[in-house]
């Protein structure tokens, strides 16, 4: 049995546009609902979200099933919370083949996070990923034979920049061997430059398009995080490659509050009218 292929990386490679959701739930049965929705790639957030490395598992768990029933779903794409060595090796053994790591700054930080996702070869190429395939999902227990040999071409490395000091040092994170993308976080980002807030701000767009730019430049995949439709389609045309467009929790928090919304403020009957009117059947179908 081979390593399974890395199909979002080799997207990223041809340059398709990919439509993702970030998803912090933090739960496996709501990841595998919203896996079904039709999202090129799902975003699983360690950083922001309630998440540990258990929680994680089940999310990808949640992902692979719906893939499995559907025949095709959402690639995970999980974020560490920081770009420790260790979590990094955790998150790989449990079965992520596409890490984002968040706060990026310099080109040594990335080619210390592709050491970290490679491990060791025969031939003095690779990383320092811990030997540990035969205690690992991504491995499926050492059902993939090769799993060691093959791993490293099959890891996607996502670094963010999110701050000026990433800005000035972008060229060079980009040409980092082993870096497949860099993703742009644009409230991070805009904080950083003194717009606190005002992801919008001129000043904030010009320095991200800017980005999208040097990052094509240099042979690799920009992406971002945008709500705003009209911004969202403005990064594609520019190039971006793989771009989230909403929130999970945000798109809850709307459809409850709305709802919640035209109910109570909706004018008020008395039971009889309201019995006369009521539908039959149920919300459920």
């Amino acid at each position: 049995m081979q390593t399974p292929l890395n199909t979002f990386k080799q997207a990223l490679k041809a340059r398709q546009t990919l439509i993702g959701l970030w998803f912090g739930l933090s739960d496996g049965y709501a990841a595998e609902l919203v896996a079904g929705a039709g999202f090129d790639w799902l975003l699983l957030d360690g950083e922001h979200a309630p998440n540990d490395v258990p929680k994680m598992l089940a999310q990808l768990q949640g992902v692979a099933s719906s893939r499995a029933l559907f025949g095709t779903g959402p690639h995970p794409v999980a974020r560490v919370p920081v770009g420790d060595t260790a979590l990094i090796k955790q998150y790989l053994d449990i079965g992520a083949q596409t890490l984002l790591v968040p706060m990026v700054d310099t080109a040594e930080q990335a080619a210390q996070l592709v050491q970290a996702t490679r491990y060791p070869q025969n031939d003095g190429q690779g990383g320092i990923r811990g030997m540990g395939a035969s205690l690992a999902r991504a491995s499926q227990w050492n059902r993939f034979p090769n799993y060691i040999t093959e791993a490293n071409a099959q890891v996607c490395l996502l670094v963010q920049a999110e701050t000026t000091t990433a800005i000035r040092n972008l060229d060079a994170i980009a040409n980092t061997d082993g870096v497949d993308g860099v993703f742009f976080g644009p409230a991070d980002l805009s904080a950083s430059m003194g717009h606190v807030g005002n992801p919008g701000h001129p000043e904030v767009q010009a320095v991200i398009e800017d980005g999208i730019k040097r990052v094509l430049a240099a042979g690799k995949a920009p992406g971002i995080l945008m709500g705003d439709e009209k911004l969202a389609r403005r990064y594609i045309e520019l190039g971006a490659v793989f771009v989230a467009v909403g929130v999970d929790t945000a798109l809850l928090v709307k459809a409850t509050s709305d709802l919640a919304a035209k109910y109570k403020t909706a004018p008020s009957r008395s039971a009889g009218e309201a019995g006369k009117s009521a539908p039959t059947g149920s919300v459920y179908g």
